[in-house]
Formats: C-alpha cells, structure tokens, sequence
C-alpha cells in the first residue's frame, strides 16, 4: 500500500497508513484474526511418585522368543521410563511386574492406565488395596477429557 501511494501522492508517512486502517471498517473485516490452537495442560506432579503411567505395548506382530508384550512404566516427575517384556497380558502377570517395580522404588500416589482389561481386573485392583495411598486412574494416557 505504501508503494502504491507513493507514486501518485507525496508527503504520506507510514503513521498515517497506520492511522486510515486502523479506522477503515473494510480493513478490519479482511485482516485475518490469529486462530487458537488446542489448548493442552501439562500434567504436574511435584515430587518422586506423585504420578505415574503405565501401559502395554502388544509386540504381536515381531515377537522376540515368547515375549510378545512390552510394558512401559512412566514416572512424570524424572521421566524415567521402565521397559519390562511379557509373554501375555494376563492381569497376573502385568501385576507381578509392577509388584517388583514397587517393591523397587515405592508405590506412586497415582497410578494412571488405559482402559484395558488387564489394568481393570479385580488381581490389578487388590495390588491397588495393598497400598492404601495409591490411586489408580483408568483412561486413555495423556487424554485429559477421560479423566
């Protein structure tokens, strides 16, 4: 716009382009508005295990000997990540896996799953009642809007 101005008109300074869009009605209904993304909040937790994640990785399709699942623990504080192979998914043995891992650093407070059998099974719910102060979430990891 500057350019086109200059070269009919004299003497048009930037301050008063400025001026005449900030005041043309056209202009404003054409400027584009900034669009929003999706707002996420941070899952905080501000001490050793305040929060934790765990979930199977099903390993079916490339199975490594008779292990065909990978369970992932996740502490959100540190992000320390544990990787442990399982043959099944059964809830006996998902429970015996994380039973070691408790025994090793300490129940977390929170202990967030998804919706999978294994993690609402009644053996998974009285590894919960071992330790009163734990609270197990089921819902879709990292999807607030199930919690």
């Amino acid at each position: 716009m500057e350019a086109e101005l200059k070269k009919k008109y004299c003497n048009v300074t930037r301050h008063v382009i400025d001026l005449y869009l900030a005041l043309c009605e056209q202009w404003q209904l054409k400027k584009k508005t900034p669009k929003r993304g999706l707002v996420v909040r941070p899952v905080l937790s501000h001490y050793m295990n305040s929060r934790c994640q765990v979930d199977l990785i099903d390993m079916q399709s490339e199975p490594n000997g008779y292990y065909r699942f990978i369970k992932n623990y996740y502490v959100y504080l540190t992000k320390f990540t544990m990787l442990c192979p399982l043959k099944s998914k059964t809830p006996e043995e998902v429970a015996y896996q994380l039973m070691d891992i408790f025994c090793m650093f300490g129940a977390p407070f929170i202990l967030q799953s998804d919706n999978g059998r294994e993690f609402e099974n009644k053996i998974i719910l009285n590894l919960a009642d071992m330790w009163p102060g734990m609270k197990l979430v089921l819902g879709k990891p990292r999807h607030s809007q199930s919690q």
